[in-house]
């Protein structure tokens, strides 16, 4: 028996991770939610506004670690830059591995919605960081593969150790890109 309404906010929040990880936040609908959480879509809407509202609560702390790394990076020149940038964009996907693993296949799509467009920017500004020579295509070229990479791909180590998957990363990210000087 379906009961009225959720128990909890996260419960729904839940279910939607679970939901959007299966079949993809497009090929999730609220009565997909609903469904599994036990409840009406009206249900869902009384505490979201809609679906992309779930999933900007559940980015929400990557988000805020993102925009952080942001920050350092911009303190940063150079090889300082660069290294800040790599290692703190490791940290981010070995920490919110699942999260990312949510939006495989459909970062593009996400980032024209005005919840997450600001992320645009500042992925924007994480490949010159890491590309460290602008002027290089190659640095360029080097600098998205990483990111996009470790990105669609981090949802597959979820059973890694953090302790093993941070080295491993690194030491790909550093093979991959050209030292700055």
């Amino acid at each position: 028996m379906a009961r009225a309404v959720p128990e909890t906010h996260d419960e729904i929040l839940t279910a939607a991770a679970r939901r959007f990880g299966t079949t993809g936040y497009r090929g999730t609908s609220l009565q997909d939610i609903a469904r599994e959480v036990g409840c009406s879509k009206a249900a869902v809407l009384y505490h979201f506004a809609n679906k992309e509202a779930i999933l900007t609560e559940l980015m929400a702390p990557a988000i805020d670690a993102l925009r952080a790394l942001d920050e350092r990076i911009a303190a940063h020149r150079g090889a300082a830059a660069q290294r800040v940038a790599a290692e703190g964009f490791v940290d981010l996907a070995v920490r919110f591995r699942r999260e990312i693993a949510l939006l495989r296949g459909e970062f593009p799509e996400l980032l024209q919605q005005p919840a997450f467009a600001h992320i645009q920017r500042i992925s924007e500004r994480l490949v010159e960081a890491l590309a460290g020579h602008p002027e290089r295509p190659a640095a360029r070229i080097a600098a998205l593969v990483v990111l996009a990479g470790i990105s669609e791909t981090c949802g597959e180590f979820v059973d890694v150790p953090d302790e093993e998957l941070r080295p491993a990363l690194l030491a790909l990210v550093r093979r991959a890109l050209e030292p700055v000087d």
